[in-house]
């Protein structure tokens, strides 16, 4: 299982009713973040989820409403005892740009690891997530990220019995273990059939709308997708600023077809995305306008 919470949706700065966006993933007891502008930790609480567990953290870009929460956040790890070293994901320069947050919070009881982006197209495995990062195109270097779980085929008996299997070798293979019987190398492909459909969260922002970005959101369990803008007239504004307006984002969502769409990342101004959905759902009926502590369990299909 997959839990996602998008703790917030607003972009540039926080409101009193919306923090800025990061979305938090949880998997097999390993936590996710991506992004950490100001505010964000306070989001975490008021969603009842502690930072404690946070194994990795991805940014997608270093401007200020996407990593200024970092600092706060470290503390705040620290200070619940933390020990376990923390992995953060970013474009070249992360060490750099995080080196210098760090000047206020210099001291941490455990070691930061990182992993800085610098190619069109990267993938990171860590525990049980495999991140694949893909730049998009806003007015810094900046990167979209599919967070997928793979799932295994199923352990198919005949096969194993037709190989001469032991069964008490059964349940390390089908966990992925190879095994040295003798002179025999045992491998889980022995055993189990073809990878059966994992799940998928794809998640950009700051960006116009570029190809890649439906191509990594391909058939994802959930697509969420920077909408800065749904007011007629912006067009021009969004390609200036490069973001992307709610219909641009539900074209790449007619394209990706994902299961479902959540729009994020508004513009302050933007007080009532729920208002101009109809249209957004006449190009993707299944976009939504989400809000902020917005929670969705990711289940594997039943067979």
């Amino acid at each position: 299982m997959l839990d996602i919470c998008l703790l917030g949706t607003g972009g540039m700065m926080p409101l009193p009713y919306r923090w800025l966006t990061a979305m938090m993933a949880r998997c097999d007891g390993s936590d996710l973040l991506i992004d950490c502008g100001e505010g964000t930790q306070i989001a975490l609480k008021e969603k009842g989820w502690s930072p404690k567990p946070i194994d990795i953290i991805c940014f997608t870009h270093y401007h200020a409403d996407h990593i200024s929460g970092l600092p706060g956040l470290l503390l705040t790890m620290g200070n619940a005892e933390r020990r376990s070293p923390l992995t953060l994901i970013g474009p070249k320069g992360l060490e750099r740009v995080v080196g210098a947050l760090r000047t206020i919070a210099p001291e941490l009881p455990f070691e930061l690891k990182f992993i800085e982006l610098d190619q069109i197209r990267e993938q990171v495995i860590i525990g049980p997530y495999v991140i694949d990062a893909y730049r998009v195109n806003h007015n810094v270097v900046c990167y979209g990220y599919s967070i997928s779980i793979p799932r295994k085929g199923r352990f198919d008996v005949e096969r194993a019995y037709a190989a001469g299997i032991p069964q008490k070798f059964w349940n390390r293979l089908q966990k992925g273990e190879t095994i040295e019987d003798g002179e025999r190398t045992l491998t889980p492909d022995m055993v189990l059939g073809p990878a059966r459909r994992g799940l998928k969260v794809t998640y950009c922002t700051d960006t116009r709308p570029v190809p890649v970005i439906a191509e990594y959101a391909r058939e994802a369990d959930l697509f969420i997708c920077e909408g800065m803008y749904g007011e007629e007239g912006k067009e021009s504004k969004a390609r200036e600023y490069k973001h992307m307006t709610f219909y641009e984002a539900a074209r790449l969502a007619k394209e990706a077809q994902p299961r479902q769409m959540w729009l994020t990342h508004y513009s302050p101004s933007l007080t009532r995305p729920e208002e101009y959905m109809e249209k957004v759902r006449e190009i993707f009926p299944r976009a939504k306008a989400a809000k902020d502590a917005w929670t969705l369990e990711l289940e594997f299909d039943e067979e």
